[in-house]
């Protein structure tokens, strides 16, 4: 019996830029073995990866060229100002003491709605103890707001995304 000695060649794979091989349309790379060597993408200098807001639909049908159009954080009113006035306006309208019609334009249509059947709800204005506001997203603020009705301690949940310049209420829930 006869046994064949292995011969361990050592096998050299020339390495090549795959830079020059990219066409415009990836059409080269459709192969999944060929995926693993695709080239990975650069950032330009001093860019940072985003996550960009889709504005909340609400299952309403909008034009394309009238969509709401979601707005960055930088290009908005000041956040926190804006949380502790609309929690007051909404503190006041669910004790009967404001009109609901003052912040129609703050608030999506359904939240307005839900708003305004809520109206008059509580017996006394209730007094705001805390604001705690976080953004998950450039152009979205969620907010929790601690509120005293009487002798009772409440939270109100908040949700406000940046669509067309503007703050607008998208969630607004109290437990």
């Amino acid at each position: 019996m006869t046994t064949n000695k292995v011969i361990e060649e050592e096998v050299i794979i020339n390495s090549f830029p795959i830079e020059h091989f990219c066409t415009e349309n990836d059409a080269d790379w459709k192969h999944p073995l060929l995926e693993i060597f695709r080239p990975k993408p650069t950032l330009p200098e001093g860019q940072r990866l985003k996550l960009y807001l889709v504005p909340s639909r609400f299952d309403d049908e909008y034009d394309p060229d009238f969509a709401p159009e979601p707005t960055s954080a930088q290009d908005l009113p000041n956040l926190a100002q804006w949380v502790e006035r609309f929690i007051c306006n909404v503190v006041e309208i669910w004790a009967g003491r404001r009109s609901p019609g003052q912040i129609s334009n703050q608030c999506h249509h359904r939240i307005f709605s839900e708003l305004v059947r809520k109206s008059g709800s509580q017996k006394q204005v209730g007094h705001i103890r805390k604001i705690h506001i976080q953004e998950p997203l450039d152009g979205i603020c969620e907010a929790t707001v601690t509120v005293r009705f009487e002798n009772r301690l409440r939270s109100v949940m908040l949700r406000f995304e940046g669509v067309d310049k503007r703050w607008l209420c998208t969630a607004l829930t109290l437990l």
